[in-house]
Formats: C-alpha cells, structure tokens, sequence
C-alpha cells in the first residue's frame, strides 16, 4: 500500500530547543515509520519577519539540518529539504496570490496578533501578510495527505485548506486537501517560566553543551511563595517540575508530593532534573557538534534531499500551470 504523505517545517529563525522537539519533532521522528514524510526548512518563511537582518540565516540552517538528524530524521526514510531550493514554492505562492482573497489574509490571527505587538505600520509587509499563501504552497505542493499540528494550528491549516478548494473551483480537481494529523505534544515552559520561545531567550537548545544546560536548569524559576527547604510547595506553578512531568515520566507524582510535603527543596529538584535533562540532551548535543564538523557534506546532503522534492514539485506544477492555461 502507498503511505500517506505527511508534510511540516521549521523556519530557519534559531535552534531547535526542547519546547520544539516535544511540541513537534519528536512526533515527526515516529510518523517517519507509519508515513511518506516531508520535513523541510523554511528560510523563505524566516524573513517574513527577519528581513532586516538576515546575516544568521546560513547558519541557522546548518544547526536546524543538524538538529534534524540528530535527532532521528532519516534522509533515507524521510525527504528532508531546503525550502528556497526548490523554487517552485515561489511559483505556486505566486499563482495562489492571484485568487487569495484580501480579507482571508487580513483576517488569519498571526497576522492581527502580530499587528496588535507591532504598531508601526512598516512592520506590515506583503510577505508577511501573504504569508498564508507560501504556506499553502508549501503543503499542497506536494499533495500532503496530512500535516502534523496541535490544536492552536487549525486555523492556519484551515485556510489553506481554502485556498486549496478556491483554486480547484476555479480550474478543476488539481489540489487534494490536507486534513489535520493531530498528534500528542508534551508543551514545556521556558526556564522563566513562560511559553518556551526563541524571541523570549528562554529555551534549552539542543546547541547548548551541557555545562549551560545544567545552568540553565538551575536557574530555572520555581514556586515563588516558598522560601525555606521544609516549606509546603505548589508544584503546579513550578517551571522545573513541568520539567519532571516530561523527563521523570512515572515519578513525577511523588516528586510533585514530596514538595508538596516539604520534603524535597528547590535546590535538589533542580540537580535531579538536571541529571535527567542530560541524559537525553547530552547525546543529541554531541552528534549535532560532530555533524557541523562537515558542513560540505551536511550542505551536499541537504541539496540532494532538495533535488528529490524539486521532482516532485515540478509534477505538481506541470498540473497546475496546465489548469490554469499558463503552460504556453
């Protein structure tokens, strides 16, 4: 039987980190066994925002392919690329462009979210509000079946789904529509406390060595209104022990009633969470460091994975400019 084609991607803004490998890449791991799976880098959609400065663009790339692989995405099992690699994504965003409706973009909530934080007009850009329409691209170029999302997700999913239907209306059956594969997310805060993001510079990287993981962890917050060791803790509103939750699976109960009995301080909670941090980070941080030692050989990988979406990107577009009557 033919596998069902799965397709998400990073954009290249930063390293993987913990929130992101719970949250996303740690599921695409496993689907690469069930599934035809395409896992791209989206270095398009990274200057949607960042195009005033785009001088750590390369290298962001390089750390995402490698935090790709060492992770466990295989080249072999998966088709792992580059976005800008393929220029038909332009090309289909381009097409899509032309019948996507003002108000669908004006109304997509990242885009409202992102006005109401940025109020200076000049923040609003084309390819940011357009953005919806690359994403578009990006999925239905290569007909996914599925494409992995949490809950929050279904809006964007929704409106390529749209866009998908608006297209086929126009100029026949060409695009099938992609449902959502909702898949299970552990969600980790920050080590503030907050939501675990790159823009807050809360996250654990998988580019963190080890001696900055344990810092990081130690200096994670924990429940603000206990101050003495014996005091009776609320781990429901400690940073480290949504950390046990994750790290310590079938202890986290006892850990979380030891606090609350007093019986364990801060400070120890702390080391032991540190203790179990490293041993899942350590050994995807050291195969990540040894991979950049080639970045030839990552960059020619890379390209290869590319070279096979790019087949496929140009079958869909055969279809697509055929419909249209622009393959003159």
């Amino acid at each position: 039987m033919t596998k069902k084609i799965v397709l998400s991607g990073t954009r290249s803004t930063g390293n993987i980190h913990l929130g992101n490998y719970f949250g996303a890449l740690g599921n695409w791991v496993r689907l690469q066994d069930d599934y035809d799976c395409h896992f791209f880098i989206a270095d398009w959609h990274a200057l949607t925002t960042g195009y005033a400065d785009t001088s750590g663009v390369k290298d962001s790339i390089y750390g995402i392919y490698a935090d790709y692989l060492a992770c466990g995405l295989d080249p072999e099992r998966s088709v792992l690329f580059l976005q800008s690699a393929v220029k038909q994504h332009a090309e289909l965003h381009l097409l899509f462009s032309m019948s996507t409706p003002l108000s669908w973009l004006l109304r997509c909530p990242t885009y409202k979210d992102y006005l109401a934080k940025n109020e200076e007009e000049s923040s609003a850009t084309y390819g940011f509000l357009g953005y919806p329409n690359l994403q578009a691209a990006d999925i239905l170029m290569y007909r996914a079946d599925f494409v992995p999302v949490g809950e929050d997700q279904l809006p964007h999913l929704e409106l390529t789904r749209e866009i998908a239907r608006r297209f086929n209306h126009f100029y026949g059956d060409v695009l099938p529509e992609p449902q959502a594969l909702l898949t299970p997310a552990k969600v980790l805060p920050g080590i503030d406390g907050r939501k675990m993001s790159k823009s807050y510079g809360n996250t654990i990287a998988f580019a963190d060595d080890p001696e900055a993981v344990r810092q990081k962890v130690m200096c994670m917050i924990t429940d603000p209104a206990r101050i003495r060791k014996d005091d009776p803790g609320h781990p429901d509103v400690c940073s480290v022990y949504a950390f046990h939750k994750v790290f310590s699976e079938g202890e986290s109960d006892a850990i979380g009633e030891a606090c609350r009995k007093g019986e364990i301080g801060c400070v120890q909670c702390k080391k032991n969470l540190a203790a179990r941090v490293a041993a899942f980070h350590t050994p995807i941080h050291e195969k990540r460091t040894a991979l950049l030692q080639n970045r030839p050989r990552l960059r020619e990988m890379l390209l290869q994975g590319s070279a096979r979406a790019e087949v496929q990107a140009e079958e869909t577009m055969v279809r697509v400019r055929s419909a249209m009557k622009v393959d003159f």
